[in-house]
């Protein structure tokens, strides 16, 4: 039997990272509700893109509890994060609803810049790590929020965007998303140049979401590792958002890594639980090791397995449990994510 406290000992000392959320969005859904934990401020921007185009949260998930913000990192020993927005629904207002978006989390971390970092590289995880401060990397959930532009795309690059997602179910312009399977459609003219963009910047492609054969349009024409960000085995629950274990391994060879996910339906169709979810991590680690294997939530936009950010030591538990050496967990608890993010970024 494993003992908790070891459990905990790793949990607290191994680096911490969660590929995926969706809590921008629901926080400014919810009224702008701070990421302190704190009632939503006052102030005028409660009058913005994201609001006027969505709207309030309706009743039933307002009076659910928000599953990430920073106290609920600190208490889950999570110590970086990707914070995505998900510009799909913004038909005609990818951009905006996208800077709108940034906007406001960014003076959320104006608010906690003692404590909360705006991670643009690996060596910036690892100094918060050090500095006992959390870590944030801003992402793009759907490529249309670039509008069509390597222009766009730089100008986002500055302001510290540094991983989009190609697509979402949906096709955007630059490939085809999970849901157009039929299409049999992948990296469109401008997809193939998005991505050679973005490893020239060094920014992250996420291939969560993208069709199959979208998926290995990138494996062709990617210099650096992908992730697939919330993402997990077919071979374990056989759903269009789940990879097949050849992607699993393209992947791996790639360099890469995979976000094992939180949303019920992707670790189960019948009866997913705790246990379920941990059988995706076994099934990938089988397949290509250790190193190739990460953690992705999708808090606040599904990842519901998993009651909030203070879960995330269950992982460590969980993992040591099945026999894993300290080192593996180490790797999937974060060290894997982080050279992803290194090797694509650059630094």
């Amino acid at each position: 039997m494993t003992d908790r406290n070891d459990a905990a000992r790793l949990h607290r000392d191994a680096l911490v990272i969660d590929s995926h959320n969706d809590a921008i969005v629901n926080h400014i859904r919810r009224g702008n509700l701070g990421f302190s934990g704190s009632p939503p401020p006052d102030g005028d921007r409660r009058l913005a893109s994201v609001a006027g185009l969505r709207g309030r949260l309706d009743r039933p998930a307002l009076e659910s509890p928000v599953q990430i913000d920073f106290p609920k990192m600190r208490k889950g020993g999570l110590d970086a994060a990707f914070f995505a927005v998900d510009v799909t629904l913004a038909v005609k207002n990818h951009l905006t609803y996208a800077l709108d978006a940034i906007g406001f989390f960014d003076s959320e971390l104006e608010m906690h810049g003692d404590d909360v970092v705006l991670a643009k590289s690996a060596g910036d995880i690892m100094r918060a790590k050090q500095d006992g401060k959390l870590a944030v990397v801003l992402a793009i959930e759907n490529s249309d929020g670039v509008e069509g532009s390597v222009n766009v795309l730089r100008m986002l690059y500055r302001v510290g965007v540094r991983s989009i997602g190609l697509t979402h179910d949906v096709s955007s312009l630059a490939a085809d998303g999970n849901a157009e399977a039929r299409s049999r459609g992948g990296l469109t003219r401008f997809g193939v140049r998005l991505v050679e963009a973005m490893n020239v910047l060094g920014m992250l492609v996420d291939v969560s979401h993208i069709s199959e054969t979208g998926f290995w349009d990138v494996m062709d024409v990617s210099q650096r590792p992908v992730i697939a960000s919330h993402s997990n085995c077919k071979g374990v629950c056989d759903h269009p958002r789940n990879l097949s274990n050849e992607q699993i391994r393209a992947l791996a060879k790639n360099g890469g890594s995979m976000g094992i996910t939180f949303v019920p339906r992707f670790v189960d169709k019948s009866a997913p639980s705790f246990n379920r979810l941990l059988d995706h991590v076994d099934h990938a680690v089988q397949l290509v090791g250790a190193d190739h294997v990460g953690i992705g939530s999708d808090f606040d936009g599904g990842g519901t397995l998993l009651d909030d950010a203070t879960s995330f030591p269950r992982i460590s538990e969980g993992l040591l449990a099945r026999g894993y050496p300290e080192g593996d967990v180490r790797k999937i608890l974060g060290g894997n994510h982080l050279r992803v993010f290194s090797e694509a970024t650059g630094n």
